[in-house]
């Protein structure tokens, strides 16, 4: 009988490699929450209002990390790349101005659906519109 093993020990083994999972692992219906990112800007009067601090914890408080943030002058090249998509607006040059105008904190936010959680968090992007459904809103596009 010297290397005999019970007939239980392989049932042991197959029966606790689930529960190990289950430990390791946690429930068998928790599911991987996919987590999204998305880039998020403190413009140049939001730095110099020192509404900084105010607005990173709306962030915070909505359910998003900050992964990174780096405070960066936009040179008129940069911004313009940046707002690509609006090169043909009447707007497109004062806002390569005012974007280079100061110093802006550049954020990487992450959360589960991220991108849709930061459109409804920062309102319309249209600044009138904005002002009638969002008026104490800190942030915009």
């Amino acid at each position: 009988m010297g290397g005999a093993t019970s007939p239980a020990a392989p049932c042991l083994s197959v029966c606790l490699l689930p529960l190990l999972f289950l430990f390791l692992h946690g429930c068998w219906s928790c599911v991987a929450i996919e987590r999204e990112r998305t880039l998020a800007m403190i413009k140049p009067d939001g730095l110099s209002g020192n509404y900084t601090e105010r607005i990173k914890e709306v962030i915070l408080e909505s359910g998003f990390d900050i992964v990174k943030e780096a405070v960066v002058q936009l040179d008129a090249e940069r911004a313009s790349l940046f707002y690509a998509e609006h090169s043909g607006r009447s707007f497109f040059d004062s806002l390569v101005k005012y974007m280079t105008s100061g110093p802006v904190l550049v954020m990487i936010l992450e959360r589960p659906d991220a991108i849709s959680h930061w459109r409804v968090l920062i309102g319309p992007t249209n600044a009138r519109k904005a002002k009638i459904s969002n008026p104490n809103r800190y942030c915009g596009t």
